[in-house]
């Protein structure tokens, strides 16, 4: 009876095609852990690297600021719209999008989710792999089995993974760049202007890829959001995870990468913090860096993996659980192709496709119909403002390479939305 008990505390029901009602919400340090330990990682380090090598420091961490900062308003936005209703991004998509039209932005964003854990999975096995001399395929299907086994539980999963992620990587991430600053002086790391002294960044491209690294999960924020006891607490959530964690995480990376000053660095191979500590040849900290990849990634991989369960189970009427399964033996067979090399264009494609869903989604509920009900099965006015958006982002990307694909997408998805809509009303009134 008591094993019963147990285990039914520990996989509770994870709501996905109803409110979480508000006796199940979490409290404010669930929900923090959850989100802390979404951002926090090695790939947002090496990420604060690339920006940094292609920047310079004090451009990148301007960069980093501006970006993290337009997306705490991006996801705190959205993560109210779950707060308040209890709701998933696939309830609050349907209201949208139409409760058939939905399917198209929710279906999207969770396979990119899941392509962003196989992205994260396989980079978990080529960082051991090129590390300790281990057989990739073999350690990517090692960590894709632990993460699935993490996401199963649920959102508690998130949150137990979260609590040991955290404190690791502030301890190892704080010791890191300690550790590289001590080598130079601080003049020298602020004035490092890129890689061979050369900057070939454009603030625009900084931007969308700061952006693009958690765009397609802080659009789907109502996931993890709707647990929430309060918007309130909905709101510190995700400041702890924008600017806080992102922030924290791009900044190891990117300070390492300064004061280390290495010609033609490689961010994906051993010039990152897991490297870093690797390097030092100490035998008890290799093998905490060991656990501690597994675990660091881990946190992300079944963060996204969670996402991309959840809106597949609204999607084909099945449980959150059964699609974790099956999801991530899938996610294991594309991460095992080395999908991970293609990290850079999957952020520009991310910059390109995922903001004006979110920014439609803001307009539509906070601007225009508010919390009207779901009307049509099929909405034609928010299609049209993505197509616009995601249009104007490809001139972007191939004209005008200095500005952000991301913001370019989603702002003008965001205005298209609020004239075709206008323009929709319009021609429906009587002559």
């Amino acid at each position: 009876m008591s094993n019963t008990v147990d285990a039914e505390q520990v996989l509770a029901d994870e709501y996905e095609h109803t409110p979480v009602p508000q006796h199940a919400r979490h409290p404010l340090f669930s929900m923090v852990m959850v989100w802390a330990g979404f951002p926090m990682i090695i790939t947002g380090a090496m990420t604060g690297s690339i920006l940094v090598l292609g920047m310079g420091f004090t451009r990148a961490v301007t960069a980093m600021v501006i970006g993290n900062l337009i997306m705490l308003g991006y996801v705190a936005a959205l993560g109210h719209l779950g707060a308040r209703s209890g709701e998933n991004f696939a309830l609050i998509a349907s209201r949208v999008f139409g409760h058939k039209g939905y399917v198209a932005a929710s279906g999207l964003l969770s396979t990119l989710l899941l392509g962003w854990y196989a992205v994260q999975t396989g980079i978990t096995g080529a960082l051991i792999s090129g590390t300790y001399g281990l057989d990739y395929v073999v350690m990517t299907i090692a960590a894709g089995i632990l993460y699935i086994a993490v996401t199963f539980i649920g959102v508690k999963g998130l949150h137990w993974i979260g609590m040991v992620s955290v404190p690791l990587f502030v301890v190892l991430g704080l010791f890191v760049a300690f550790h590289a600053a001590s080598t130079t002086t601080f003049d020298a790391i602020v004035s490092y202007a890129g890689n061979n002294g050369t900057a070939t960044m454009a603030m625009g491209v900084g931007l969308t890829v700061v952006l693009a690294l958690f765009i397609d999960a802080g659009t789907v924020t109502a996931d993890f959001n709707r647990w929430a006891q309060t918007p309130k607490q909905s709101f510190i959530a995700t400041f702890s995870a924008f600017p806080v964690a992102n922030l924290v995480a791009m900044l190891v990376g990117g300070l390492m990468t300064a004061a280390l000053a290495v010609p033609n660095a490689n961010p994906f191979g051993t010039d990152n913090m897991f490297g870093y500590m690797n390097g030092l040849q100490i035998g008890w900290l290799s093998a905490l860096a060991f656990a501690f990849l597994y675990i660091n990634l881990g946190s992300v991989c079944s963060h996204c993996l969670y996402n991309a369960a959840t809106g597949w189970s609204r999607i084909l009427g099945s449980k959150m659980r059964l699609m974790t399964v099956v999801l991530g033996v899938i996610g294991i067979a594309v991460a095992a192709t080395n999908v991970w090399a293609f990290f850079i264009q999957w952020l520009s494609l991310l910059g390109i496709l995922v903001p004006p869903i979110g920014t439609i989604i803001l307009v539509d509920q906070y601007l225009t119909r508010g919390a009207a009900g779901v009307e049509r099965a099929f909405r034609p006015a928010p299609f049209v403002a993505w197509a616009i958006g995601s249009a104007f982002a490809f001139v972007v990307e191939f004209y005008m390479p200095g500005l952000s694909t991301a913001l370019s997408s989603g702002i003008v998805a965001a205005i298209a939305y609020l004239v075709v809509g206008r323009i929709t009303v319009r021609s429906a009134q009587p002559a």
